[in-house]
């Protein structure tokens, strides 16, 4: 990732990234690390931005994204008003008005999800003899990212707005994360033979203080039938048994295999994401 343009006033800032990824095979550049103390002076630096990349011979933006789908994107649109969960963005409507105002439609929506933990897990996945799950040990948390991230890049790559990063990109990302990971809630599926066949990570949320009664279902993937299903219901029960009382499957996409199994275990949508486009003109 290129380093970005920042445009900025007294009152409000953007930043605009232009190695942005492919929006259905072309070319694009993302705005992200937006903010804005009133609408006028978001509306400002956002017309400066889109007015530079016309002047890059770029006629598609996507945003808000710090770049890429590793880093910070998309707008809260929809809230129960709900407190923020850990690691989830939050942002004012005003910032979502600026966008619309300016002819971003959607291009991609998400959605977050909570459920009690007492009504999940109910019904086993069906035995595979090919797979088992395992949780981390917590040793060597380099190689625990490493095999995390040669799975995600096998697993994602499919996925609209993918953009690949290296290795000691994803490194510099997901390392700081270390304290708050708590090995029980970590789980690799594997083949019968080792082989990394998905994973699940899941983080208690600390937002709610140092004895936290939720747990965030934050990433999981897989590239073996069955996988996800055995990994999701291995983290549903042992959240239960380690006490938590509330799961919350976070920043899925709507489309997503994810999705279905999110309503199949009763969870509530809580709080609605959309990442917007901009085709412009010339």
């Amino acid at each position: 990732m290129t380093a970005p343009t920042l445009f900025k006033s007294a009152d409000a800032k953007i930043s605009v990234y232009l190695d942005g990824p492919l929006w259905s095979g072309e070319r694009t550049a993302a705005v992200g690390q937006f903010s804005c103390k009133k609408k006028e002076s978001g509306a400002e630096v956002l017309t400066t931005a889109l007015d530079f990349v016309r002047s890059k011979n770029i006629r598609r933006v996507i945003g808000p994204m710090d770049g890429d789908t590793w880093h910070s994107y998309r707008f809260v649109t929809e809230t129960d008003d709900s407190p923020t969960f850990m690691l989830e963005p939050s942002n004012p409507q005003t910032n979502v008005d600026v966008f619309v105002d300016a002819g971003f439609q959607s291009v991609s929506d998400y959605f977050s999800a909570r459920v009690a933990l007492k009504d999940t897990a109910t019904t086993a996945p069906p035995r595979s003899e090919d797979l088992y799950i395992e949780q981390w040990d917590g040793e060597d948390p380099e190689e625990l990212f490493q095999q995390v991230y040669g799975l995600s890049i096998a697993a994602f790559e499919k996925n609209a707005f993918y953009k690949p990063v290296s290795l000691d990109v994803f490194l510099q990302m997901y390392m700081p994360v270390l304290p708050v990971l708590k090995k029980e809630l970590i789980f690799f599926a594997r083949t019968s033979a080792g082989r990394l066949a998905g994973f699940l990570f899941a983080i208690p949320n600390y937002n709610e203080g140092p004895a936290p009664k939720t747990v965030i279902l934050k990433t999981y993937a897989s590239l073996h039938k069955g996988a996800g299903q055995m990994l999701a219901h291995a983290f549903h029960e042992t959240a239960r048994e380690l006490g938590y009382e509330t799961a919350v499957h976070a920043l899925i996409h709507n489309d997503n295999l994810s999705a279905v199994r999110s309503a199949a275990e009763g969870a509530e949508i809580f709080r609605r994401y959309t990442l917007f486009g901009l085709k412009l003109d010339g």
